[in-house]
């Protein structure tokens, strides 16, 4: 293929920042669009699963992010009251890396400008004209070899029909409490059923923690009207060890409110169209599989590209991904409704039937492999490990 390739990214974030670092390292133009004056990081907390962080260790970025992040060896959650252990995972020898969306947005775009990636902001791209972008004030963009939409579930390109889900979260980061005795190095999480649960996960080394709550998408606008000194009370209540953590809020929109949708693009690319990210896939955050998706797209199609004419490398990608995005994503809808859903039976069987299985042989190496993101073969046809 052609060593100086013209390439348009659509959306400044995980998955268009990777693919443009690895592309632009290659050799090719790279310009990469986004809405925002500046680019910025959209989230809150993320674990980068081994999978991503194969990844990041091809972009050169895996050492500034391992020295931001916190190392997390294990994965628990109990149930509500009795303490009954209804989530056990561990990485086994390996670790997966919690950190804040921020700081690994920051290594990303770095390497990217880094390597000669044109970041080109306040263009809002709305559609796709042959070889060219247009955005929203009229303006095209190209032309272009290749073209990729990496903006999100709310992309305006990408043909995906996705199905909203029910319930979403509530998320922030906060500084982690001098006097929490909450182990630093697992994501702990504590369930009410299936329609209550909260999350702390550890953060960066400073060290912070990312917290969560579940909430159903119509009690978003009940719980924003409320005092917020209700919902810290009724949280304490629920995990006393949540508390501290809770208490440093003194306004709602310290918060960000997260609705998640499911869907799968049945073709990941259009011609010289390629889709990758929550723009190709998108499910609820369950399996903690968000971000190491983004980057895999990245990695597959980037590794396609060099090695096939444009047409091909796209199609090359999407078969590469096809069988571990239907993977993860059929895990994702049976898991969800465990966690996040109305049903008081599909919690009694998470607790005392799957539970008691993920501890035991040969469940427990498994679901080490299903946490770590490579229960099946990340990429298909393409050298994995990188």
């Amino acid at each position: 293929m052609k060593a100086d390739l013209k390439i348009g990214i659509v959306g400044c974030g995980i998955g268009g920042l990777a693919l443009g670092a690895m592309l632009a390292a290659k050799g090719h133009r790279v310009q990469i669009f986004d809405q925002f004056k500046a680019p910025s990081p959209v989230g809150s907390g993320l674990v980068v699963q081994p999978v991503g962080l194969e990844v990041l260790k091809v972009l050169g970025v895996a050492e500034a992010v391992l020295a931001k992040g916190a190392k997390i060896s294990h994965m628990r959650g109990v149930e509500f009251g009795s303490g009954k252990a209804a989530l056990n995972v561990s990485y086994g020898a390996r670790f997966g890396l919690a950190i804040h969306r921020a700081s690994l947005f920051e290594a990303l775009l770095s390497k990217a400008l880094e390597n000669g990636c044109e970041i080109v902001p306040s263009t809002e791209i709305t559609a796709q004209d042959g070889h060219c972008f247009k955005s929203k004030n009229g303006g095209s963009h190209g032309p272009f070899d290749a073209l990729v939409d990496a903006s999100g579930a709310g992309s305006k390109l990408s043909p995906l029909k996705s199905t909203p889900l029910k319930y979403g979260a509530l998320w922030a980061s906060v500084d982690w409490p001098a006097a929490s005795t909450l182990p630093q190095h697992r994501l702990s999480q504590v369930y009410g059923g299936a329609s209550r649960m909260a999350g702390i996960m550890p953060g960066e080394t400073t060290p912070k923690a990312a917290i969560f709550w579940s909430l159903r998408i119509s009690d978003f606008d009940k719980w924003r009207a409320a005092p917020l000194a209700d919902w810290q009370q009724a949280a304490s209540d629920f995990w006393p060890e949540f508390a501290p953590f809770v208490s440093q809020f003194s306004s709602h929109d310290e918060l960000t409110v997260a609705r998640y949708t499911h869907g799968t693009l049945k073709h990941k690319s259009d011609g010289r169209m390629a889709y990758i990210g929550d723009a190709a896939h998108c499910a609820s955050p369950q399996l903690g599989q968000g971000a190491n998706m983004a980057l895999l797209d990245a990695y597959a199609l980037g590794t396609a590209l060099g090695q096939h004419p444009v047409e091909l490398a796209l199609k090359v990608y999407g078969r590469a991904r096809r069988r571990h995005v239907f993977s993860y994503q059929m895990m994702s809808r049976f898991l969800t409704p465990l966690y996040q859903s109305y049903s008081a039976v599909l919690p009694w069987i998470r607790n005392h039937v799957l539970a008691p299985l993920s501890s035991a042989w040969p469940f427990a190496p498994v679901l080490t492999k299903v946490g770590a993101g490579d229960v099946i073969r990340p990429v298909r046809g393409l050298a994995w490990p990188p």
